[in-house]
């Protein structure tokens, strides 16, 4: 992060892409893409690496670059793919990406050449340069070697095997037809075993160990081809976008109109093994021309060819009849081979019904009939012996005799098919085994010195669905996997620790465990899978339960709903199982595992093919070893294992590859759409780590992959150099060697019978080795140089070694004297020991001297007397310590003295004991009384308690009575009230009733009166304002003065004129004093009726006050100036107080003190703090009506004490009837309760400030403080 380079960080699709670091935490690393500035991820730091400083350039052999990790790997091959370098080394082993398309002069005649006896390093990585290798390894050690070629499908490993054998064969040949035999054979092979999958268009799938044998010469003289595990599932079923094996295809395209005649072929879409697939042909635009139309599929049709460079199936198809000829098959035993093809195919066509009755069983179609009769011809078969022996089985009882009864049991359409599909396995499988045995028929050799072998085998597979073909491939890429770990890596730290190097150990994942899990005898899964075949009813659902019992907590094996893909969690536990590969895990289904374990016949069906009239498919299967015992095994499928069968030829050829040298070729698969420059990264990743890559790297970082014997290099470069320097040994030689060419020290390592070179380093030594004779006499004198120098260094060596001997024999005489002086000092203190014991003991004794005194001083009685024994005692220890020191003693007299003393010592110590025991026995019993004491006013103060809290209780059941009977009394005199407000509400709409009417009677009068004046107007009459007028008639203003009418006081109640006269009359009207006024006289009035109006105008101002300011307040207001409670405010507003005048209330209340304590939380607190931890509680005291004394207490603030005249407007305005608080159960408190509260806070100094500066109002508070203080 300081230096500012690059990184490489794990990327999802690309692998690892380049970052800056930008922060460091606990086990992760903060990466900024140097591509998306300003987005940052996090990444583990063991998988982020540092980058080469030029990220662009690329290397041969990967282990010289300066990080070896996997990040610049990948890079480094990316770089080397983009620019058509598909071949790297990671030390001798060989990276090879598939390319998808032919790279020009890559593979020509000169290539080959130039690679022929270089070694590896001098020339830039290719396949031809391990082949080379491994024949100079043959050659020069004299041992058999074998090249593995790994990989997935698809990534290129049948191709790479193709070239190697081509280099091997053309390069070291004998020049005979047999190194061209050889080459040949490769299509054939390809033609029976090879088929299209969704991963690869050529997919090998057969496993194949091609060995080319050389003689004691050292050139080729044959060769041997060994096969493992054909796909015969394939023969029958193929998913949508695969093939059947490529011989079908060809022959339906490329066959002569007569063999096809004669073989009865059509479209591939014609025949049920082809056409559940693909039933297009691989063909070029000219090919496709070439092939006639009525031999291609409707599917071809629509949908054209399918393309590949490499693949063509008519031209495959001559290519192969070509390569037949060249291999040695002449044309009949070319058309045998074709032909049972072809019998295959028609054997798949055969379809059966039920027969309808009620025996049961099944018959061919009618449609079939033509098709079985194509299918015996073409085999060789009795056309009504093959019918029955589909569609029946025979079964050999003990019943009916010594030789049995036979029985023909009908199978049903099911069976049917399946024996149909057995068949059609058998034979293409036999087949397949004669086209091997033929190839290696082809290239016979009598005699062979070593051999190389090429293993070609499918790597490790895994699909949505994987099968038992899958669990048979990736058991053997396990094992390969196992081989791989123990040549390079576990072989070669043991090599390092043998020869004394010091390399640092690598870890690698060793998957023993997965191996035994399939191969273990009795519970091993392939055992499990044998003994279930064994079984007279056989399943796989039960197989698969075994598998799960017998391996309950076994790391490497789990049930399919733990995968991580939705499909195989779909799985029931019967039905699968999943296995932890060194790959990864993969999910098999157990289905047809039981069927596809078996590779035996019914005997009725086996016995139908070995009695065939055609000689070849007789011969297909006279080697059978099912024949045997035909009558006990009559009827019943024999078994035949399938998977043990495999783990022996593969036990076999590990062996065989233990046995010899080893190169790997590790093939990778660019992307998964098969085509060209489309580098995946993420994908390639997986495939390196997957084949071990990685733990390489590590192990060649600090590791030496070069080595050579010491006797190997001397014979190897001693002819370049004089007889002087031949006489020397090999390793002095070697030694000499390396040291006059000036190598650094880190590019080698001397062991104890090699030398060990780092990766490229030999190649440059042997170079300069080889160069020209001016170099070499250059080369000799700095040997000779080297020589003389070390010989000189023997020389120091040598004079050192003398000077060492000189100063060991002076250390040895000072030793001597040293053990003299010991020994005279170990005499001398065997005769002194005596009395130094003897010292020892008594001035220990004297020690003890001083716990004696700190006793004494610690004494209160007989102290004097004390002191002087302990004086006598000193003196008596002073004594007998000059005594030993004057004369000489035995060790009997000091010890006698000595005990003496001792005696003495505990004696007196013992007394003295005694005597501080007594008085510690005085001093216990004074403590007794002292607690009794304190246990008896502790009891007093306990009492008295109990006493306060019974006279609490009592005061607050007495709080409690009052508060009930208070609340009675408020009902009675709320019902009161509202009886009287219906009262008034009555007499009122009476009242409007009647100044309506009387309202419309002056209207009318006033109406007549301005008629009867325009009329006088009009007659000219004067009509004078004071003429009679009615009597019951009033003026609007003498109407008006009057609130009441006589009539309406009468009927009303004397509750309601009673209350509307108290609502009308106002003795004081305060409306236009002053608030200071106000205040001025509450402080200082005697009057009670103005005393009381002036608090209530006082009370009633603040209200409006409040009211306006609360409806005024700043948006972000918090509340915080909130003078009561929110409860007792909103109590307020909801149930406003009935209209009692301040002297009935002054009256009514009597001046009484009532306090009490709810609950209070600012409203800027409750939000921030929603579990109420933030609760206070607020405290008042009343005085009558209204408040006197106010307290408010939080958890984290200072106490809030405000006191009635001083602090008036921060106190609560409301009375205590408008409060509620009366009402509130359990609010109200004692007055001690209040009181103590109120000290502690601070309350009384407040109040006695605000008393001396005349702030506070006359209240009962402020009286009983001032007769305290008076």
């Amino acid at each position: 992060m300081e230096d500012g380079k690059p990184v490489w960080a794990p990327h999802p699709t690309d692998g690892f892409q380049l970052g800056m670091i930008v922060d460091i935490g606990a086990d992760t690393l903060t990466i900024e893409p140097l591509n998306q500035k300003g987005k940052t991820f996090l990444a583990p730091m063991s998988q982020v690496f540092p980058a080469e400083d030029d990220v662009n350039k690329h290397v041969d052999d990967n282990c010289t670059l300066m990080y070896l990790n996997e990040a610049t790997l990948l890079n480094n091959v990316r770089v080397r793919y983009n620019k058509d370098h598909i071949y790297t080394y990671v030390a001798n082993i060989l990276i090879a990406v598939n390319p998808y398309y032919d790279i020009p002069k890559l593979y020509g005649p000169e290539a080959i050449k130039s690679y022929r006896g270089k070694s590896l390093g001098t020339l830039p990585p290719h396949v031809y340069a391990i082949a080379d290798k491994a024949y100079r390894d043959m050659k020069v050690l004299k041992m058999s070697q074998s090249i593995i070629v790994s990989g997935e499908s698809g990534a290129g490993k049948t191709e790479n095997t193709k070239f190697v054998l081509r280099y091997l064969t053309t390069t070291y040949g004998s020049g005979q037809d047999i190194d061209e035999r050889i080459v040949e054979a490769n299509p054939l092979l390809e033609a029976f075993g090879n088929a299209k999958t969704v991963r690869n268009n050529n997919s090998s799938r057969f496993g194949k160990f091609v060995e080319i044998h050389f003689n004691e010469k050292n050139a080729v003289v044959g060769g041997f081809v060994s096969h493992y595990l054909l796909e015969k599932s394939r023969i029958c079923m193929q998913s949508n976008d695969e093939r059947n094996y490529h011989i079908f295809y060809r022959l339906c395209a490329g066959a002569s109109e007569d063999i096809k005649k004669k073989l009865h072929l059509d479209s591939p879409d014609s025949f049920r093994y082809l056409n559940r697939g693909c039933t297009r042909y691989f063909a070029s635009k000219d090919s496709d021309k070439q092939i006639m139309q009525n031999r291609k599929s409707p599917e071809h049709v629509k949908v054209g060819a399918l393309k590949d460079p490499l693949l063509d199936d008519q031209g495959d198809f001559n290519r192969m009849c070509v390569a037949m000829k060249k291999i040695g098959l002449d044309d009949t035993e070319k058309l045998d081979l074709f032909r049972v093809v072809a019998g295959v195919l028609h054997l798949g066509n055969i379809d059966f019904e039920e027969t309808g009755s009620t025996s049961g069983g099944c018959v061919l179609k009618n449609q079939s009939g033509q098709t079985l009769e194509c299918c015996a011809d073409l085999l060789g078969l009795d056309q009504d012996d093959l019918r029955v022996s589909l569609t029946t089985r025979v079964m050999l009882t003990t019943a009916g005799g010594a030789k049995g009864t036979v029985i023909k049991v009908p199978l049903k359409v099911e069976q049917a098919n399946n024996a149909r599909d057995a068949l059609a396995k058998a034979v293409y499988s036999r087949l397949f085994d004669h086209v091997v045995k033929r190839v290696n028929q082809c290239f016979p050799f009598d005699t062979s010195s070593n051999f190389i072998g090429v293993l070609d085998i499918a790597g490790f597979e895994y699909f949505e669905h994987n099968s038992f073909e899958q669990f048979c491939i990736n058991y053997c890429n396990e094992k390969l996997q196992q081989f791989f770990n123990e040549r390079i890596l576990k072989e070669e730290q043991e090599l390092y620790q043998k020869e004394g190097l010091g390399v640092n150990e690598v870890h690698y994942v060793d998957n023993q465990d997965c191996i035994d899990l399939v191969e273990a005898k009795l519970v091993g899964i392939l055992d499990i899978l044998d003994e279930e075949n064994r079984l007279p009813q056989p399943s796989d659902q039960h197989f698969a339960l075994a598998v799960h019992n017998k391996h309950k907590d076994h790391f490497r094996l789990t049930v399919p709903r733990k995968s991580k893909l939705t499909i195989h969690r779909n799985l029931r536990d019967d039905e699968g199982f999943i296995i932890r590969h060194f790959a990864g895990a993969v999910c098999y289904e157990t289905t047809r595992f039981v069927e596809k374990n078996n590779d035996a016949l019914h005997m009725s069906l086996e016995s139908l093919v070995c009695e065939s009239k055609d000689k070849f498919v007789r011969e297909l299967f006279e080697n059978s070893n099912t024949t045997k015992d035909s009558k006990q095994k009559a009827g019943k499928l024999s078994f035949i294992s399938v998977g043990n069968k495999f783990k022996t030829q593969l036990n076999l050829l590990l062996e065989k590859l233990r046995s010899t040298g080893s190169s790997f070729i590790r093939c990778v698969k660019p992307n998964l759409k098969m085509v060209s420059h489309q580098f995946e990264g993420a994908l390639i990743l997986s495939q390196l780590q997957c084949s071990g890559m990685v733990s390489v790297l590590d192990l060649m970082q600090g590791g030496f992959p070069s080595r050579a014997p010491f006797h190997e290099l001397y014979n190897m470069y001693k002819q370049y150099m004089p007889d002087k320097l031949t006489r020397l040994n090999p390793r002095l030689f070697c030694k000499a060697l390396f040291k006059a060419l000036g190598l650094n020290d880190n590019d080698f390592k001397f062991g104890l019978t090699r030398v060990f070179f780092r990766p490229g380093k030999f190649a440059e030594f042997d170079q300069i080795m080889k160069s020209d004779p001016d170099h070499l006499a250059e080369l000799v004198m700095k040997v000779n140089k080297w020589l003389v120098c070390s010989r000189w260094k023997k020389v120091q060596w040598c004079s050192l070694s003398v000077i060492k001997l000189r100063n060991k024999m002076s250390y040895r005489a000072l030793a001597c004297i040293k053990i003299q002086k010991t020994v005279r000092m170990w005499l001398c203190k065997r005769k002194h020991k005596p009395r130094i014991d003897g010292m020892v003991k008594v001035r220990n004794l004297k020690k003890h001297m001083e716990r004696f005194n700190e006793v004494v001083n610690g004494l209160k009685e007989g102290k004097q007397e004390m002191a002087k024994q302990v004086q006598e005692l000193a003196s008596s220890i002073d004594s007998l310590l000059a005594k030993i020191k004057a004369t000489v003693m035995t060790w009997k007299e000091i010890d006698t003295e000595y005990q003496g003393l001792v005696k003495r010592s505990q004696h007196l110590l013992s007394s003295m004991q005694k005597k501080k025991q007594e008085e510690e026995e005085s001093e216990r019993l004074k403590h007794i009384e002292e607690e009794m004491d304190k246990e008896r006013k502790r009891r007093e103060k306990e009492e008295q308690r109990r006493k306060q809290e019974e006279e609490d209780r009592r005061l607050k059941a007495e709080m409690e009575l009052k508060r009930k009977q208070e609340e009675e009394d408020r009902k009675k005199r709320e019902e009161e009230e509202k009886v009287m407000q219906a009262e008034l509400e009555i007499q009122l709409a009476l009242e409007r009733e009647e100044q309506v009417q009387n309202a419309a009677i002056l209207e009318q009068e006033r109406r007549d009166r301005e008629l009867a004046m325009r009329i006088a107007q009009s007659e000219a009459e004067l009509i004078t304002e004071e003429g009679q007028m009615d009597a019951g008639l009033r003026s609007d203003e003498s109407f008006s003065d009057l609130p009441i009418s006589s009539s309406s006081a009468r009927a009303m109640g004397p509750q309601v004129q009673a209350t509307k006269a108290a609502a009308g009359v106002k003795k004081y009207d305060l409306s236009k004093w002053k608030y200071a006024e106000l205040r001025d006289v509450i402080n200082t009035s005697c009057d009670i009726e103005l005393l009381a109006a002036c608090r209530e105008e006082f009370h009633r101002r603040l209200k409006v006050y409040h009211a306006w300011k609360s409806k005024n307040k700043k948006r972000n207001d918090d509340g915080s100036d909130q003078r009561a409670p929110k409860s007792v405010t909103d109590y307020a507003e909801q149930n406003p107080a009935p209209p009692i005048t301040a002297q009935h209330q002054e009256v009514a209340m009597n001046r009484q003190q009532r306090y009490f304590r709810i609950p209070f939380i600012r409203p800027a607190d409750q939000y921030k703090d929603p579990q109420n931890k933030k609760k206070g509680w607020w405290y008042a005291h009343f005085d009558g009506p209204w408040i006197a004394r106010q307290m408010e207490l939080h958890p984290d603030k200072r106490p809030i004490v405000l006191v009635a005249g001083k602090d008036d407007m921060e106190m609560c305005e409301l009375s205590l009837e408008e409060t509620g608080l009366t009402r509130k159960r359990g609010a109200e408190i004692l007055p001690r309760q209040f009181e103590e509260i109120w000290e502690r806070c601070d309350g009384i100094q407040y109040l006695k400030k605000a008393i001396e500066n005349k702030q506070a109002r006359p209240t009962y508070a402020t009286a009983m403080l001032q007769s305290l203080l008076k």
